[in-house]
């Protein structure tokens, strides 16, 4: 059997769990070499704990990297048991990296860009350097996967062309769970006598989706209720609960579980917000959320800004709405469009369903196809190397 030896930034992340549980539903093995957020973090694979980590303490992260090195190499005969060296995020391929070079392993690394984190884009010596330490690192690895092409388009093609070998793998939903059915054409619309429900769910750390989307509720009254699910970042939105507690149609209702809860947060929901602003003119424009393909899963519209790859995903599959800015006028004006014709959110409905269920779930043998495909890679360039003509002192010229 394949092993794969994850590097992930938090092994309590539920993204890393669940590109965990996609490496063993494609039948390959995984042992995990992991950073952690908090002290009380259990996983159900066999995992090294590479230590803490504190969200925004770049300091203490670059620290992170070396001492998550040595940790990760003083368990070299685990670390060599493994075909393939996955590495989620930056700091996780630099530790890959010098992990390898401490336990002298010469295993194939993939790297997995979640992101563009913003210190990459900055114009200034530190987003220079940090270019130049991803640049060399990247040109080092087998295969660099991204979850929007929004990433290639205006990152990796404008600052690493020609450096890499990409692969897309969206984040839809792990093949292996059970999400339950996907609703019937028959089931029957929320009554237009109800508020109309829209939902924010999952990592909620935009403060300007939460303003548009209290003033909203301000501005509609009991026309709209706004139910947010998910942990609310306290370093992005640190009065996050100070902003909703006052208003009546704004709900909040915490952490959820994934895959468990899912069917109950959006069978409860008319449409999902899918706009971010975090990194806004950077990442956010060019991210590709979870909640677009679980909210499409389950036939819920979803509503993003225009010029942005999640309105142009949603565009292209007839799966939702897209507002112009000013959004502080275009939103509520949408919405109230909504309201009075709730048939214009049946039709989106309608399309959703049409789509096949692959739209939405990772088909079986994604990853495993990426796994078998870089291992084929590496066999060849090895050969290639072997074959090679050698020089009349017998060395090989590649050397």
């Amino acid at each position: 059997m394949t092993r794969i030896a994850f590097f992930g930034h938090d092994a309590a992340d539920a993204a890393v769990r669940r590109r965990v549980q996609g490496f063993r539903d494609d039948g390959l093995d995984v042992v995990g070499f992991t950073m952690r957020r908090n002290d009380n973090t259990q996983v159900d694979w066999e995992n090294v704990d590479l230590g803490r980590t504190f969200d925004g303490a770049y300091r203490q992260r670059i620290q992170s990297i070396f001492d998550g090195a040595r940790r990760a190499a003083a368990e070299r005969d685990l670390l060599a048991s493994a075909d393939v060296i996955y590495a989620r995020n930056l700091d996780m391929l630099a530790t890959a990296f010098l992990a390898k070079r401490y336990a002298k392993l010469k295993t194939p690394v993939i790297y997995e860009a979640l992101d563009v984190h913003r210190l990459l884009t900055r114009k200034d010596l530190i987003g220079l350097v940090l270019r130049r330490i991803e640049g060399a690192l990247l040109r080092r690895t087998k295969r660099l996967v991204v979850s929007s092409p929004g990433f290639l388009e205006n990152y990796f093609e404008v600052r690493h062309r020609g450096h890499y070998r990409p692969y897309l793998i969206e984040n839809r939903l792990a093949a292996g769970a059970d999400y339950g059915h996907r609703p019937g054409r028959d089931d029957a619309g929320r009554p237009a006598t109800e508020p109309l429900r829209i939902g924010w769910v999952g990592v909620l750390r935009c403060a300007r989706s939460l303003s548009l989307l209290t003033d909203l509720a301000r501005k509609l009254g009991p026309q709209v209720r706004i139910v947010m699910h998910g942990i609310a970042s306290s370093k992005e939105i640190p009065d996050f609960q100070q902003q909703i507690q006052d208003i009546e149609n704004v709900e909040f209702r915490g952490r959820y579980r994934s895959p468990e809860d899912l069917s109950g947060i959006y069978g409860d929901l008319d449409l999902v917000w899918a706009g971010d602003f975090m990194e806004a003119g950077y990442n956010s424009v060019w991210l590709l959320p979870n909640r677009i393909y679980e909210g499409g899963y389950y036939a819920v519209p979803s509503i993003a800004p225009e010029g942005t790859q999640t309105a142009k995903w949603i565009n292209a599959r007839a799966a939702g709405f897209t507002v112009s800015e000013n959004l502080a006028c275009t939103l509520p004006g949408l919405v109230r469009t909504l309201i009075a014709d709730r048939g214009l959110i049946a039709v989106k409905r309608s399309h959703l369903l049409d789509l096949p269920e692959t739209t939405f779930v990772a088909p079986r043998g994604e990853l495993s196809a990426l796994i078998s495909d870089t291992l084929q890679d590496e066999r060849t360039s090895k050969t290639a190397k072997l074959n090679q003509p050698s020089t009349r002192d017998g060395r090989n010229p590649a050397e």
